[in-house]
């Protein structure tokens, strides 16, 4: 699976992002904003899919603006920056939520409506696999192939779920002062999941 590698500064974060079935099309797209409608684009997905990450290496590579979050933001802000970068000639990408966007300024809405739609998808199973492990990878986390192996068929296909199934598992590793095996496989798919789900334990 490939990997972006980004021009982050240390100590804000991973240096990579994940490409898979789920954002492949939004790297992609990032790296050529001129072909955007009116050289702006919305980017939205589920929580922890990364959409902040792809916002800064947006910004850090010099492509353009972003606006981050910009679902909890004043309207009339989000409005007025959006005519600026328009009247600049510059890229801009607005970063939102997970959709639908409920916009209630009428002028705001049809231009976002007017700009390039992008949604992170969820991540299919090749690209779990590759999450799951890059997150181990970041923690320092001796997850092995064979880890995900037997971890992805059992996880839900969510950014977030993946990465609170890393974080138990480390945890449990940390108390239990052993590396990952089975038994802690078994007991944070229990602690992300739940028992009620029916699971290939």
């Amino acid at each position: 699976m490939e990997q972006i590698a980004l021009p982050l500064k240390a100590g804000k974060g991973p240096a990579s992002i994940v490409i898979g079935h789920g954002n492949a099309h939004v790297a992609e797209a990032l790296t050529a904003p001129e072909s955007w409608p009116f050289c702006a684009a919305v980017l939205t997905g589920p929580p922890r899919s990364g959409k902040s990450l792809f916002a800064r290496w947006f910004a850090e590579s010099g492509k353009g603006e972003v606006i981050d979050d910009a679902q909890a933001m004043d309207e009339d802000a989000v409005f007025h920056q959006w005519n600026r970068a328009q009247e600049g000639a510059t890229a801009l990408l607005v970063i939102g939520g997970e959709p639908p966007w409920d916009i209630a300024l009428p002028d705001l809405k049809s231009r976002l409506g007017g700009s390039l739609q992008l949604e992170i998808g969820q991540p299919d199973d090749d690209m779990a696999r590759d999450l799951l492990l890059s997150l181990a990878e970041e923690r320092g986390l001796p997850l092995r192939s064979d880890a995900a192996d037997y971890l992805v068929p059992r996880a839900s296909r969510s950014h977030a779920a993946l990465e609170r199934l890393v974080e138990t598992i480390d945890r449990l590793s940390l108390e239990r002062k052993a590396p990952p095996n089975l038994g802690i496989w078994r007991a944070a798919l229990e602690a992300v999941h739940g028992p009620e789900e029916p699971r290939l334990l």
